[in-house]
Formats: structure tokens, sequence, C-alpha cells
């Protein structure tokens, strides 16, 4: 894939089908209808516009439902399913694993508390051999800039921030001169359900709160070589990966 060569993301749209989204989108629902755990809530991460705290307005409100991958048949099957597998494939070679520590999850950007992401790699708090990752995020539905959909900048998996563009958390720091003129090239898809995004790991990347009254749904997934483990003794080895 050229374009994720050059850029570190790509979408391929449709790679899901009308009645593949309705089935992930149906077990999704009904998860976080019922709040099955694990789970992650808005006011866990403190990120702007997020609830305070648990016990605050919208405390309650639900970022992520967790461990995607042992939830339900559905969402394993989408993981290591020939849609997701062969394109990953061409970018990370013939073996490849699915990591259950590091995304996994469905998003569930809800309406009224969800939280703004700012620009970040996800490799900030990773720990494997190399930094080379893939991630594949799947549309459930639309997504768009007033639901939070994400944006990319192009090009910064090739990039090595150094310490003095990032906050604390290792987000970009807005107030940097060379981040405002990286940020300027940003590039926001727009998805319908069933499109994915694949993006490298060391690909910035943010979203927005969602302004509609409808919560997005998005099911995220992270691959790696099988040559390229994790670190031992880090977080991103504290569970078994899963051949693809």
């Amino acid at each position: 894939m050229r374009q994720f060569d050059q850029d570190g993301v790509v979408v391929l749209p449709r790679i899901a089908s009308t009645d593949q989204v309705k089935e992930l989108c149906d077990v999704a629902l009904r998860h976080l209808a019922a709040a099955i755990p694990p789970l992650e809530y808005e006011a866990d991460l403190h990120y702007p516009g997020a609830p305070p705290a648990r016990d605050a307005p919208g405390g309650a409100t639900v970022r992520r439902l967790l461990q995607a991958y042992a939830r339900d048949p559905v969402f394993r099957a989408w993981a290591t399913g020939p849609e997701v597998a062969e394109p990953v494939r061409q970018l990370l070679g013939s073996r490849v694993l699915l990591s259950q520590t590091h995304h996994n999850c469905i998003m569930t950007k809800q309406p009224r508390y969800s939280s703004e992401t700012g620009w970040h790699q996800d490799i900030r708090y990773w720990s494997f051999q190399r930094p080379q990752l893939v991630s594949v995020w799947l549309a459930l539905g639309p997504e768009f800039p007033e639901n939070g959909c994400l944006s990319f900048l192009p090009g910064t998996h090739a990039v090595a921030f150094s310490r003095e563009r990032l906050d604390d958390a290792s987000f970009l720091r807005p107030d940097d001169p060379r981040n405002q003129a990286l940020i300027a090239t940003r590039v926001t898809p727009v998805l319908e359900p069933g499109d994915a995004v694949f993006f490298h790991c060391r690909t910035a990347h943010a979203a927005s709160n969602n302004s509609t009254s409808e919560t997005k749904l998005s099911l995220v997934f992270s691959y790696h070589a099988a040559d390229n483990p994790p670190l031992p003794g880090t977080r991103s080895a504290s569970q078994p990966a899963v051949p693809v």
C-alpha cells in the first residue's frame, strides 16, 4: 500500500459488509446498554470535556468497551478475518499477531459528555522491539467531524518528536510553532459504516468530542509482526497475542 508507506494512514472503504456491520453494532450496543465490564469511563481519563468524576453529572458515560476480542465471537471473527488479515499482512508480513493489550476495544463516543483527545502517537505507551504496529479502526456508523471522527497528521509515522514538543502526557503541545505548522496539514477522513482506517502506531492523530445526539461506535484492533514481540515485563507483554 503505497499511500500507507507515504502517509502512515490509509482508508479502505466498505471492507465490512452491511450484515457484518449490523451484527457487530448490535452486539456492541447490547454490551453498552448493559454496561458489561471491563469498561473505561470518560471520567477516568480527565480529557477536555469529560466529567470530572464518576459521581459527577455524566460520570457514568462509557468511553470504551474494553477487551473486545474476548467479549463475543463476532468480534473475534472480525479481528482475525480475511477482510482485516490480508491488508495487515501486506503491511507487516506473513506472520501477524493481534495485541490483546492495546486498543482491542469498541470506542463508544457518546453525546454530551464525550471528551476531546489531543494529538498523539499511540507508540508513546507501547513497548515493542520495533515501533511498527498497525491499528485497524472500523466505523460501525458514519464518522464525521461533528461526531468526533479521527484526524491524522500524514507522514508523522516517520517523525520522532523531541521531548519539548510534548506535554507531560506526551500529547503534542498546541503552543509549539513547529507543532502548529504540522497540525495545519491534518486530514480528516469522513467514514461510512464498514469503512476502515489502517494507521501506523507512530502516525499522530486526534479526535474532537461528539456534538451530535447519536452515539458513535468504532471497533479498533492493533497488530504486530510475529518477529516484533512486546518487551518482557512491560504492559505490552501482559496478555498473550493472538495469531491472525
